[in-house]
C-alpha cells in the first residue's frame, strides 16, 4: 500500500481548513480510536490465523489513519480529541465473541467509514486533506476486497437475494406506491437492496449490544442496552418478513457467537459511545432507503424504525453527558458570548 505525505501539499499554504473537513477528520479520529482499542481487545483472542491477519491489517489502518489526522490537527494547532484510551478497554479480559464474530464486525465498520468517507469527499478542497481521505477510502476499499474473500473461501456469504433480470422496460402503474392494501407489487431491486443491507448491519449491531449489555457495568447502562435490543430485534423480525413475504431469502442472526462471559473488556464510555454511533449510521442508512422505496408500507417502516432509534441515542446520550463521558464536535462561535462580554 502506498505512502502519503500529509500536512505538506496543501493547496494554499495560508487556507484554512472548512467546517466539514474538521469535522470528518474529528469524526474520522473518533471512530478509529474506538476501533482501535476493540481490535486489540479481539487480536487477543484470536484463534484463527486468517483472521488475525484481517484485524491486524485493520488495526494498522486504524493506527495510521489516526497519526495522519494528529499530523494535521497539530499543524493547524488544534487540540488532539481525547476520544479513546488504553483506561477504555482491558486486553486480559475473557473472551466475549467468537472468531467468526470479528469478520461480521470487521464488515460493518468498514460500512462505516465508507459513510463518512462518501460523504466527506465531495467537500474537501484542501490537496492535503482531500489527498487523506482519498487514501482512506483505497485502503478500506483493499481491506474490504480482502475480507469479503474470506466470507467467499469460507462459505459464510449470504448474498443479496437473486431476482430475474428484466427482458423490457417496467413503467410504473397506478398501483405501484401501494403498500397496505389491494394488489401489492413485488419489491423492487433497489427495496430488496436496502431491506437486506439494514437487516445485516441490524444483526451484526444485535450480537455487539447483546454481549455489551451482558458485561455493562452500570445499570442504566444495561437498561438503555436493553432498549436498544429489544428495538434492533423489532426492527430485523420486520424486515425478514418483508423479504419472507416475497420468498426472498435473508441473512441469519448470528447471537450464537457471543459467548458467556459477564467481565466486561470495554468501559460504558466506549460501549455507549459504540451504539450512539453505530444506531446513528442506521439513522443515514434510513434515509438512503426511504429515498428508493416506492411503496407506502416501507416509507413507514423505515419511519417507525428512525423514530425508536433518535430515542435509543438521546437515551444513550444522557447518560454520557451525565457521566461527563460525551466529546462533542468542534464548533462555531457563539457570537452572543462575544457580544455579552
Amino acid at each position: 500500500m502506498g505512502t502519503i505525505k500529509v500536512g505538506s501539499t496543501k493547496s494554499n499554504l495560508n487556507e484554512k481548513l472548512n467546517s466539514a473537513e474538521i469535522g470528518k477528520l474529528w469524526a474520522t479520529y473518533m471512530g478509529n480510536s474506538m476501533c482501535s482499542c476493540i481490535l486489540k481487545y479481539f487480536l487477543n483472542h484470536t484463534e484463527d490465523l486468517e483472521i488475525k491477519e484481517l484485524l491486524n491489517d485493520a488495526l494498522k489502518l486504524t493506527d495510521d489513519f489516526q497519526n495522519k489526522i494528529k499530523v494535521i490537527f497539530s499543524e493547524e494547532g488544534f487540540s488532539i480529541p481525547i476520544a479513546f484510551t488504553e483506561k477504555d478497554v482491558n486486553l486480559e479480559a475473557p473472551r466475549l465473541f467468537q472468531d467468526e464474530f470479528y469478520m461480521y464486525y470487521l464488515k460493518y465498520t468498514i460500512k462505516a467509514g465508507f459513510s463518512i468517507y462518501n460523504v466527506g469527499i465531495p467537500l474537501m478542497y484542501r490537496a492535503d486533506v482531500r489527498n487523506f481521505f482519498d487514501y482512506c477510502m483505497r485502503s478500506t476499499l483493499d481491506l474490504e476486497k480482502k475480507l469479503k474473500y474470506f466470507f467467499i473461501s469460507k462459505n459464510l456469504s449470504i448474498k443479496p437475494p437473486v431476482i430475474p433480470g428484466p427482458q423490457t422496460p417496467n413503467i410504473a402503474n397506478k398501483d405501484y406506491l401501494k403498500g397496505f392494501f389491494g394488489e401489492v407489487r413485488p419489491l423492487n431491486a433497489l427495496e430488496i437492496t436496502h431491506l437486506y443491507d439494514n437487516l445485516e448491519n441490524n444483526i451484526t449491531s444485535k450480537a455487539l449490544i447483546v454481549g455489551f449489555r451482558q458485561v455493562a457495568k452500570s445499570e442504566k447502562t444495561r437498561e438503555v442496552l436493553l432498549k436498544g435490543e429489544m428495538l434492533t430485534n423489532k426492527a430485523i423480525e420486520r424486515y425478514i418478513e418483508k423479504l419472507n413475504h416475497d420468498k426472498l431469502p435473508a441473512p441469519t442472526l448470528i447471537d450464537h457467537l457471543v459467548t458467556t462471559s459477564t467481565f466486561s473488556p470495554f468501559s460504558d464510555k466506549l460501549m455507549l459511545f459504540h451504539k450512539v454511533d453505530m444506531f446513528s449510521m442506521k439513522v443515514r442508512a434510513f434515509g438512503n432507503s426511504a429515498a428508493v422505496s416506492g411503496r407506502h408500507d416501507l416509507l413507514l417502516l423505515y419511519g417507525k424504525s428512525l423514530t425508536n432509534i433518535s430515542r435509543f441515542v438521546q437515551d444513550a446520550t444522557s447518560i454520557m453527558i451525565e457521566n461527563g463521558w460525551l466529546e462533542i464536535p468542534p464548533q462555531s462561535i457563539n457570537r452572543e458570548n462575544l457580544a455579552s462580554k
